[in-house]
């Protein structure tokens, strides 16, 4: 709820906001360090200069050769005071009655600490910074008035604080003006995109100039465009091949009942039934089929429900709801293993075996065998083959080389469709080639090779 205002903003006003709180913060910590740091350099610059003249002022003590008043450096005020607290010896604008310090504050000035004491002690505005030096047992003490210093400080502090606004206020500009062209490309393929959508333009996005990572961003969506365009005619003549096949046995199943209608009593009806349960198996077949292939693209972002296969049980088995011949299976002695669906697999090698025995002369030869890392089921018959120029054709769905005699064996042209989506799925290929020796066509299924379950 506290935030909900944050989202309602533009993101050019979220990234300037973002940038200039930044800048600001920065701005202000590097003003806070670059007054303390100027500060701390004209301390120690009062500190050394003080200290020097102490240290003069010291040597001449106790050489016994201070003269009156003292001779300084700078503006200081110098003082020679014993350990009684008396003054012995000051400079001309020092006072030769009363020392800088009071006494519970020499202790801590002997030791070496520099203290900071009121400027009223010595008629003077402003803070003073007193530095103490030993000479035998009496002490110079060495007075600087900060005033000048502090002046200086407050002086950059005050620019700064004028300054610094400005200068976040020109930057805030700039920024404003940098994110919007940033942001511009942007705004051009959200533009683009609405164009699309509303289908004012075919779809593909602009391409900004510049190669960077807005430009891989509209690479990127005109693939997926690319992909989902395809994907749409794809759906479009699936549909439109799906109406058309179902099309068919009602249209025959209608005309059969129109006709027999008109007939009355001179219709044969069992003939007529017959034929209807001929249009009807087709249609469920056709509907079978079309459900199948739905379940495979949308399994596709699923994962698969897999579990060890014999494929020599799964062939042999098959093999024997079909007449001998023209059906044979040949299987290896051992064992051949791979992990899949097996109703799946089943429908694979199903398909295969009844695309051939449609189109065989005299035999269907159903083998089983290892092929390095895969298992191999091959399909072999000895009728008319596949052109190559056709063999990767014919795995498109609603493909039939001959439409007619598919047409009147039942075929839809969707069972090499279910095979190579169904292979796909457990990670194999399909692919057909000539049948050797002789003529034929050879089906040829490659599934990764499984160990022995226990």
């Amino acid at each position: 709820m506290r935030m909900r205002w944050w989202r309602r903003i533009s993101l050019r006003a979220r990234l300037m906001f973002i940038g200039v709180a930044g800048l600001a913060g920065g701005l202000a910590v590097g003003g806070v360090v670059m007054v303390y740091a100027l500060g701390l350099a004209l301390q120690s610059t009062a500190d050394s200069e003080a200290r020097q003249s102490a240290e003069g002022v010291a040597a001449m003590v106790e050489a016994n050769q201070a003269p009156q008043p003292l001779p300084v450096i700078g503006d200081v005020r110098v003082q020679v005071v014993d350990d009684q607290h008396r003054v012995l010896a000051a400079s001309i604008d020092a006072d030769r009655l009363v020392p800088v310090l009071f006494p519970e504050e020499m202790p801590r000035a002997r030791a070496g600490e520099s203290l900071y004491i009121p400027g009223d002690r010595l008629g003077i505005r402003g803070p003073v910074r007193v530095v103490a030096e030993p000479a035998g047992t009496d002490t110079v003490l060495v007075a600087k008035s900060m005033a000048d210093l502090a002046q200086s400080v407050r002086l950059l502090r005050n620019i700064l604080l004028i300054a610094f606004p400005l200068l976040l206020v020109a930057l805030a500009a700039v920024a404003w003006r940098v994110v919007g062209l940033t942001l511009r490309p942007v705004e051009a393929l959200r533009t683009g995109a609405e164009e699309i959508t509303g289908g004012a333009r075919p779809g593909q996005l602009p391409l900004p100039d510049s190669h960077d990572e807005i430009h891989r961003l509209a690479v990127t969506l005109n693939g997926m465009l690319d992909r989902l365009e395809a994907a749409r005619a794809r759906q479009r003549a699936f549909v439109a091949d799906a109406a058309h096949e179902l099309r068919s046995p009602l249209t025959n199943m209608r005309t059969q009942l129109e006709v027999a209608q008109r007939l009355g009593e001179r219709t044969d009806w069992p003939a007529v039934a017959d034929d209807l349960l001929l249009d009807t198996e087709r249609l469920s077949r056709l509907v079978d089929d079309l459900l199948l292939l739905a379940r495979a693209d949308d399994a596709g972002t699923r994962a698969l429900r897999s579990v060890p296969v014999e494929l020599g049980e799964l062939v042999t088995s098959l093999a024997e709801r079909y007449p001998s011949p023209p059906v044979t299976a040949a299987v290896a002695e051992d064992p051949l293993w791979t992990n899949g669906e097996p109703e799946a697999l089943a429908r694979v090698v199903a398909n295969l075996v009844d695309n051939a025995v449609r189109h065989t002369r005299s035999t269907v030869r159903v083998e089983v065998s290892r092929d390095g890392p895969y298992q191999l089921v091959t399909v072999t018959d000895d009728g008319p083959g596949i052109p190559v120029a056709d063999r990767q054709r014919v795995f498109d769905r609603f493909t039939r080389l001959d439409d007619a005699r598919a047409r009147d064996a039942g075929g839809a042209g969707l069972g090499l469709a279910i095979v190579r989506e169904l292979t796909r799925r457990h990670g194999g290929t399909v692919r057909l080639a000539d049948a050797s020796p002789g003529p034929g066509l050879r089906a040829e299924i490659r599934l990764p090779a499984a160990p022995c379950p226990d």
